[in-house]
């Protein structure tokens, strides 16, 4: 995307998981289209490799290193953002743990409430955090990262969906309280994409091995949209992306 009407020039975005996959995709496409970004997850060495392609860019960019199965350090990581910037006017909720196809009875329930934990309970609360920040400015856009997965359940694969689903949900009632202050709140659904994450999670070479799946800025060029001013008219939207995985084509 280079039209005018997708510049984000003088917003700061605070990006979570944006040390690779659709995190960093998001990141780097912010930053080309002029936005400056607060950076977070809990890979410094690959959360610094995501700054060095956004600086190419020529914004400013912060990394905020933090573990969001740690309430402490997601707070930690927006105080820090809000130092610096003195302002988010975008979040993108993307940060979270993609399990391995396990049945809810042989899941340890360590796994079950880290995957909550992550997916969940950080954005509600980075989402909290952000606020006190963005809504005296009157606008801003919050941007969370669900999936195909939150779309409907599947076997093995409880936990992960159910927190995509809650995020669906919890888009919707974050919009409807936060219309009133400018700030739009939507959502994206990816199906299925090449991201470590996934590679990981199902022992895949990803779109080497299934040319179906989508690249990290298919999902990246959806999320500048949503930021810039061309969407304003949308709020409380759930969109989904997904590519050729999409259920019509099979």
């Amino acid at each position: 995307m280079t039209d005018s009407a997708y510049r984000l020039e003088g917003r700061t975005a605070l990006v979570t998981g944006a040390s690779k996959g659709i995190g960093r995709a998001i990141a780097t496409a912010f930053a080309r289209q002029g936005a400056d970004l607060a950076i977070t997850a809990r890979n410094v060495s690959e959360l610094e490799e995501t700054a060095e392609q956004a600086c190419r860019h020529g914004v400013r960019v912060i990394v905020c290193p933090a573990d969001f199965s740690a309430a402490h350090q997601v707070a930690s990581a927006t105080s820090r953002a809000i130092d610096e910037f003195g302002r988010i006017d975008i979040l993108v909720n993307n940060a979270a743990i993609i399990h391995p196809r396990i049945d809810l009875m042989d899941m340890e329930i360590e796994m079950w409430r880290e995957v909550i934990e992550v997916n969940l309970n950080a954005v509600a609360l980075i989402t909290k955090s952000v606020l006190p920040a963005m809504i005296p400015h009157g606008r801003g856009d919050i941007i969370n990262i669900s999936s195909i997965g939150g779309r409907k359940g599947a076997r093995g694969r409880s936990a992960y969906r159910v927190t995509k689903a809650a995020l669906i949900s919890l888009t919707e009632s974050l919009a409807a309280e936060l219309h009133q202050y400018g700030i739009n709140v939507n959502c994206i659904c990816p199906g299925g994409t090449d991201t470590e994450g996934y590679r990981e999670a199902f022992s895949s070479r990803g779109r080497a091995e299934n040319p179906r799946l989508m690249h990290p800025r298919e999902i990246a060029e959806l999320a500048v949209f949503l930021a810039s001013n061309s969407s304003s008219a949308i709020t409380g939207a759930s969109i989904d992306a997904f590519g050729k995985t999409n259920p019509l084509f099979a």
